[in-house]
């Protein structure tokens, strides 16, 4: 059951993350060709604002999702329900405070961008787009929660994809019709905001929750103890641009967004390998299943290693060549950048490597044992971006994510290893360094492909199939000569999935 389940939430998130990559290349490029760089730029600030609401979620959804492995092994129905109306509580009393911070963000922020647009033309795009974040507090969090924990994301997937499907379609219209950038994101807004009542109708339906007898001042454990993680990780999605659209311009803004979406593209396939991934780990760990813990940790660190470096070394090398195809024609800001397209390709790189470790040290709980760590992350990220982008602008607050990601990558896998998984660090030591020699080789290798070099997607695909194709054979020729035993073992365990 636990593998079926594994199987589909894979595929349905297979799906979900093509559809997502294909959501954030068209609409950026129809909004920088329609409407300018400048409202790309806007749009993607006024996003990033907005994200900083998830402050007050504290950490907590990682703690309920761990808080709910338990009770799920034990089929307990009445804890599920005392988390579940606990964890709905918390996030509607975020929604409320979301509306306040909705209209101080439209007094302050247009004081930011130095009256570069109309003032109420800035603010009611601020209304507008908060649309979607506050009905996914107010309606579906908790919910969506539940539905990861159960090992069911492959639900919240296919809802996302319908969504975005609409919204594609949707947004090809208007823009076609020549609406306002308003009445596009009010349109797409209404859309996503049906993604969380759909979630929470189908979780009271299908599960019989009932939260009206659940117990209303249930005390979750560690509820504060996920803080430090989850500052850690808003400022790392969200204070660059925050910082561009304090320093720099709204045009530089939509540059680094440009490149941010190519890396977030494949984080998201990175993630098709991970979805629900926690779920699995958490319940081996509620069951107390160690041995078998370490094994299958071990076979998916050779195999997740694998197409990180395969996806990321390629993404290295045809990073700006895609965004010269990507941006060919626009000439209101200059988007080829190479030193900087290098550098945040490694920061999510290092973001990628760290995964495996944070994933298995949330999922068993270890909140308040990695805080610490979570402190040091967020503040040198600030404290460094901070001090260099005034001077260096992109390339600086790039720098300050690199640095904080590899301290905090280092304690991720010290943490794992040592008070998880009950191994030397070392192992995991050996296979980084084996990801950067292929790196190395795999990058060195494409320097000599010839390539087409007329700059058109048709052209840009070729050469990216030929410098895949040496990604995977430097990789998996390596994989199979150092890891033998684990290279084997989980391709006969995908071929035993697919049977299945």
């Amino acid at each position: 059951m636990r593998t079926k389940k594994a199987l589909l939430n894979v595929i349905a998130n297979l799906f979900l993350q093509m559809i997502t990559i294909l959501y954030g290349f068209v609409i950026p490029k129809l909004i920088i060709e329609t409407y300018g760089s400048n409202v790309n730029g806007l749009v993607s600030s006024i996003t990033q604002f907005l994200a900083y609401i998830t402050l007050l979620e504290a950490g907590f959804g990682p703690v309920v999702k761990a808080a709910l492995y338990k009770p799920i092994a034990n089929n307990d129905k009445k804890t599920i329900d005392n988390i579940l109306k606990s964890a709905e509580r918390f996030f509607r009393i975020i929604s409320y405070a979301f509306i306040v911070y909705i209209i101080c963000l439209a007094l302050l922020y247009p004081l930011l961008i130095n009256s570069q647009f109309d003032y109420i033309y800035t603010v009611s795009l601020i209304f507008i787009i908060s649309i979607s974040t506050f009905a996914e507090y107010y309606f579906g969090m908790a919910y969506q929660l539940f539905l990861q924990a159960e090992q069911q994301k492959y639900i919240i997937s296919l809802i996302q994809i319908i969504s975005y499907i609409i919204n594609i379609i949707l947004v090809l219209i208007l823009v076609k019709a020549n609406v306002s950038i308003h009445l596009v994101k009010l349109y797409t807004g209404l859309v996503f905001l049906l993604r969380p009542i759909f979630q929470n109708i189908y979780v009271k339906k299908k599960y019989g929750i009932n939260l009206n007898d659940a117990d209303k001042n249930y005390n979750i454990k560690q509820k504060w103890d996920g803080l430090a993680q989850h500052i850690a990780a808003v400022i790392h999605t969200n204070t660059d641009i925050t910082l561009l659209t304090i320093f720099c311009t709204l045009a530089e803004v939509s540059v680094y967004s440009i490149y941010h979406m190519i890396v977030n593209g494949i984080k998201a396939l990175i993630q098709v390998f991970t979805g629900g991934i926690d779920a699995i780990f958490g319940n081996m760990l509620a069951n107390n299943e160690k041995d078998n813990l370490n094994k299958k940790f071990n076979i998916y660190e050779v195999l997740y290693f694998s197409i990180t470096t395969i996806l990321f070394a390629s993404t290295i090398v045809l990073i700006v060549p895609f965004v010269m195809v990507y941006t060919k024609g626009i000439t209101d800001v200059n988007y080829i950048r190479y030193s900087f397209g290098y550098l945040i390709v490694l920061s999510e790189y290092i973001w990628a490597v760290r995964l495996p470790y944070s994933t298995i040290t949330l999922s068993a709980g270890h909140f308040k044992e990695t805080r610490r760590g979570a402190w040091i992350e967020a503040i040198s990220n600030l404290l460094i971006s901070v001090l260099l982008v005034y001077k260096y602008g992109i390339i600086g607050v790039t720098i300050g994510t690199i640095f904080a990601m590899t301290i905090r990558t280092f304690e991720f896998m010290y943490h794992a290893n040592k008070h998880i998984l009950d191994r030397s660090m070392w192992v995991s030591i050996k296979k980084i360094m084996l990801i950067i020699c292929e790196t190395f080789l795999i990058v060195f290798i494409c320097k000599y492909i010839p390539y087409f070099t007329n700059t058109t997607y048709l052209n840009w695909i070729i050469n990216a199939f030929m410098v895949f194709i040496v990604a995977c054979i430097t990789t998996l020729t390596f994989n199979y000569i150092f890891y033998k035993y684990e290279f084997k073992e989980s391709f006969y365990i995908l071929k035993k999935v697919l049977k299945r």
